[in-house]
């Protein structure tokens, strides 16, 4: 089997199993690590090597880019303490804990042990964002959640940075170089990252081409990534600056049109690469442990240990910083049900297994590092736990918190906004034609849509407060029964010959844009 074959199958094989766990509404990345292991078990299955030059390269930059663009500015200034926090203190006491476990219960000595700390220090913004999606979250856990496992990783990156020079060159760094590294990793990211987003601002201000847009949108990520890089800064960090700054002005840069060609595009990128790195995860893990050998059998139980460590600090953490803000805010009783939805989503994935793989094979002498087969197992069967346990547990822990957010909820804020939106729209029309900018004929048929849209919003409203009313799930069948039969009398039009197949194309983009727009 070559290369190629082997890609093409696992894109194959990501896909069907993450297009099962949507239909079965389960944690995909969950579903697919233990699929990639399943896959990986298998006798006839070589041995699965990836290496960190792809993943930072290819996987992260739109990933974490979609991931980015999601964040509210409005949203983040609210909980920027908390965040800071999480991403400095945490990052830092998770690493210390891990290291001195990891030189506890295992063979890695006390340099090493650290390295395997700072790998694992960081919530993986891939994995938290791609187990969010589906959990009705209130908006600012939501965020904290995000911005933390995004803004986590230049801390990281330099503790990262000073355990592997320590190992490799058998020193340890001093304090200011290591303040040096942060400000040059995060700061210099944070500026190309911003550069990058103003550039981009500026050339699709100025395009208007569907095609062209979806290129840019595309090659964003990838620009800001390799630039920070080049320059020796975080080229993560330079990713989520350029989206977050992009993100809050995507209505202002293009046009309804090209804003629902890029979307459906980038869907389609993201779906495939979470699809594929996810099983790579659990595809390595039975390789990574064949090399480790017979002196490795104690693995299990010391993954085992580091994961609940990570675990274990992260609620020493959490739960303290949560009472602080609760007590500040004056939100009443001190409760348990956000920490806890704080601690569990803490999940690692993509970035520890990246930074893993990129250990040097050998220290400045010549000599191969010790034990960095132990530390690539115990880093992908952590990942593997986490995406797994606290993957397919998570959902049930924002039930029983009581936090999620009811689909009535969602529902009624929808209604309202589109109330007021139709509102202010019948208002403006009112204005226009006491002016007689248009001929009567087409205020009336602008108006009439204009009330169909405020009638529906108002049944909707309707139905939540009275859910025995199903005027608007009557309306909706009713209207997706019209638009069914205007595509098909579309179909005929065009199959008799008396439309080209651009009209086609263009007039069942409408009515596509009205059926998705009347909800479920």
């Amino acid at each position: 089997m070559t290369d190629l074959t082997a890609v093409l199958l696992l894109v194959a094989l990501a896909t069907a199993v993450a297009t099962g766990a949507r239909h079965w509404r389960i944690p995909a990345p969950s579903l697919l690590v233990i699929a990639g292991i399943g896959v990986g078990l298998l006798p006839w299955v070589r041995d699965f090597r990836v290496s960190p030059q792809v993943i930072n390269l290819v996987v992260l930059p739109p990933l974490l880019y979609a991931s980015a663009e999601e964040i509210s500015w409005r949203e983040l200034r609210r909980v920027w303490r908390p965040v800071t926090v999480l991403a400095f203190g945490l990052v830092l006491a998770s690493a210390a804990a891990v290291g001195a476990v990891a030189a506890a219960i295992t063979p890695l000595s006390g340099t090493t042990a650290f390295v395997l700390g700072a790998v694992l220090a960081s919530t993986d913004p891939v994995a938290v964002t791609a187990l969010g999606r589906r959990l009705a979250l209130p908006p600012r856990v939501q965020m904290m959640v995000q911005a933390e496992s995004l803004f986590n990783d230049a801390t990281s990156l330099v503790l990262f940075k000073v355990a592997v020079g320590t190992a490799v060159a058998g020193g340890a760094l001093s304090g200011g170089t290591a303040a040096g590294e942060f400000v040059l990793l995060g700061g210099g990211g944070a500026l190309v990252g911003a550069v990058v987003a103003g550039l981009v601002a500026l050339i699709r201000r100025r395009t208007e081409d569907p095609v062209l847009e979806t290129v840019i949108a595309l090659v964003t990520p990838y620009a800001a990534y390799v630039l920070a890089e080049d320059v020796h800064a975080s080229g993560v960090t330079a990713v989520v600056v350029a989206g977050v700054v992009l993100g809050g002005q995507a209505q202002r840069l293009t046009n309804a049109p090209i804003r629902l060609q890029v979307h459906a595009v980038y869907g389609t990128v993201v779906f495939l690469l979470e699809s594929v790195v996810f099983a790579i995860i659990g595809l390595e893990l039975p390789s990574l442990i064949r090399d480790l050998g017979a002196e490795g059998h104690a693995w299990p139980l010391q993954a085992l240990a580091v994961a609940g460590t990570l675990l274990t600090v992260r609620m020493v953490w959490v739960f303290p910083l949560s009472a602080a803000m609760q007590r500040r805010r004056g939100i009443g009783p001190v409760t348990w049900r956000v920490p806890a939805v704080l601690s569990w989503a803490g999940t690692r994935g993509v970035l520890p297994l990246a930074a893993a793989l990129s250990i040097p094979l050998t220290a400045h002498d010549g000599t191969p590092l010790p034990q960095r087969e132990l530390v690539l197992v115990l880093t992908t069967a952590v990942v593997v736990f986490t995406l797994v346990l606290q993957g397919f547990t998570l959902a049930p822990v924002v039930r029983r918190s009581g936090i999620a957010l009811e689909p009535a909820h969602t529902e009624r804020e929808e209604a309202n906004a589109r109330d007021s939106l139709a509102r202010a729209g019948l208002t403006q029309l009112e204005q226009l034609a006491e002016l007689e900018a248009a001929p009567e004929v087409v205020v009336d048929q602008l108006r009439r849509g204009l009330q169909a849209r405020l009638d529906h919003a108002r049944a909707q409203l309707d139905e939540a407060a009275d859910p025995a009313d199903s005027t608007a799930t009557a309306y909706r069948a009713m209207r997706r029964a019209l638009i069914e039969a205007e595509s098909a009398e579309l179909q005929r039009l065009y199959d008799e010959h008396r439309i080209s197949d651009t009209t086609r194309r263009r007039i069942q983009r409408t009515l596509d844009l009205e059926d998705v727009g009347l909800g479920e």
